[in-house]
């Protein structure tokens, strides 16, 4: 497989050292997927199970992603210092042993802790996991491996709604976090053994003033996102409010930061590169899409034309059956072409099937709805890891830390204001059974809107 095979001049591992390498940085993500599908699914068992109410059960869910959002920035800018592999293997054994004790937590509050603690672990490896990559891989081969990597993602997100439905089934919730127990011990062996040991750390403090100010301002767009989650009230509101100044006034007192500080958190001369900002902001735009369409595709499934949660389930596959069929050809193709021009392509597409989403009948047949889904799911997949070579290819080696914190933001972010936008527009409505599904439709058209400017933002970049 030309992946492990050596050409004279490559940068990277050689070649036969790739594949344990590559194995340990898979494994994690697999984990970290699982972990977010699977534990969705399982909140109703949960909130059985732990007597609490179904909105608090939800914070099983927030306090992991919240604890990613507030520490993404530090981890990219604490791995140059210490190297990617410790972090990496540190951010890794933390997940795996948290993941031990969000399986043994008797209530809530111990369970939300855990999955605090499980979310700063999977931050810390989820933030240089491209940049690991890039360091395994040469740069020839650099959009195959992202393709790779996104083919992954799509498969263990197809596949982990069942593997969760088997579990709870047949035991419960709490080996929903055991089985990540075997993969970790997998994962740090590959990692102790194969991956790269860094040439030289930057000796210069971490900037912890820029750091206070990147957590108040990621948690704090997490927790304003939240407030949308349930249905609006004049208390939600004013927390939404107040959420949104923390995080403008952080925000701003960041970028002030970053700008005057010799030793900033963020480096913020990589935004000059245009191409790099760009894709950055294409990024963004593309997931705020699918963030509305990830929420709304089940209210329509369920509450528009009445399906069962498992049907619901299986009517989602064909997206993540349609990256893991264009990813990898994609991520192949960007290393010969202009990978610009490919994600752009994608964009179209993707867009495409978004309104062929919107203009499905009153009942429709599974047919037909499959074969839509299918055509975003070839879309995002021929966008995503051209996308992801772009913003990697166009910094310096050593800012991929940087770059590959920023492509986790624009993700994070980008899913959670998704998530926002279409709680604010369920929540103008007070039920979604009519079978025109007008509230849902509308959610729709909204993604589509978000992808057209993203495909505007994806053109100036064609043309650079």
């Amino acid at each position: 497989m030309e992946l492990f095979m050596s050409r004279a001049g490559d940068d990277g591992l050689p070649g036969k050292e790739r594949l344990f390498a590559m194995l340990a940085v898979m494994v994690t993500t697999t984990m970290n997927v699982f972990d977010g599908s699977m534990i969705n699914i399982a909140l109703p068992q949960m909130s059985k199970s732990l007597g609490v109410s179904a909105s608090d059960a939800v914070w099983v869910a927030n306090g992991y992603l919240l604890a990613v959002a507030m520490s993404l920035a530090i981890f990219s800018a604490l791995a140059t210092r210490i190297g990617f592999r410790r972090q990496f293997m540190g951010g890794l054994i933390l997940f795996t042993l948290s993941s031990v004790g969000c399986a043994l937590s008797s209530s809530l509050s111990e369970l939300v802790v855990m999955r605090f603690i499980q979310g700063i672990g999977g931050a810390a490896t989820l933030s240089i996991a491209p940049a690991l990559l890039r360091g395994i891989f040469p740069t020839r081969l650099l959009g195959r491996i992202l393709g790779v990597n996104a083919l992954l993602i799509a498969t263990c997100t197809a596949v982990s709604p069942l593997i969760s439905g088997v579990l709870l089934v047949t035991l419960n919730w709490p080996w929903l976090f055991m089985i990540n127990v075997p993969l970790g011990v997998v994962a740090v062996v590959c990692s102790q053994r194969h991956l790269p040991k860094p040439d030289q750390l930057d000796t210069r403090p971490l900037d912890k003033i820029g750091a206070l100010f990147s957590v108040i301002m990621l948690g704090s767009t997490i927790l304003c996102a939240n407030t949308f989650s349930n249905h609006a009230t004049r208390y939600n509101e004013q927390q939404a409010l107040f959420y949104a100044i923390a995080a403008l006034v952080s925000g701003a007192a960041f970028v002030y930061r970053q700008r005057n500080t010799m030793i900033p958190l963020l480096p913020l001369e990589i935004f000059s590169n245009r191409r790099f900002s760009l894709s950055a902001i294409t990024s963004f735009i593309s997931f705020i899409a699918q963030g509305i369409t990830f929420i709304a595709l089940p209210f329509l499934y369920e509450s528009v034309y009445s399906y069962s949660p498992l049907t619901s389930a299986l009517l989602f596959l064909p997206w993540p059956v349609g990256i893991v069929f264009t990813a990898p050809y994609a991520g192949r193709l960007a290393d010969k072409k202009n990978p610009a021009i490919i994600s752009t392509l994608g964009l179209i597409i993707f867009g495409i099937g978004l309104v062929l989403l919107n203009a499905l009948p009153p009942t429709p047949s599974i047919l037909d709805i499959v074969w839509r889904n299918l055509i975003c799911g070839i879309g995002f997949g021929l966008f995503q890891s051209p996308n992801n070579r772009e913003m990697m290819a166009n910094v310096k080696a050593n800012y991929s830390s940087y770059a590959s914190g920023v492509l986790a933001m624009m993700r994070t972010f980008g899913q959670c204001l998704g998530t926002a936008v279409i709680g604010i527009i369920l929540s103008q409505s007070d039920s979604l059974t009519s079978s025109s599904g007008r509230t849902v439709h509308l959610g729709f058209w909204f993604a589509s809107g978000a992808v057209f400017l993203a495909i505007l933002f994806s053109v100036i970049r064609v043309k650079k």
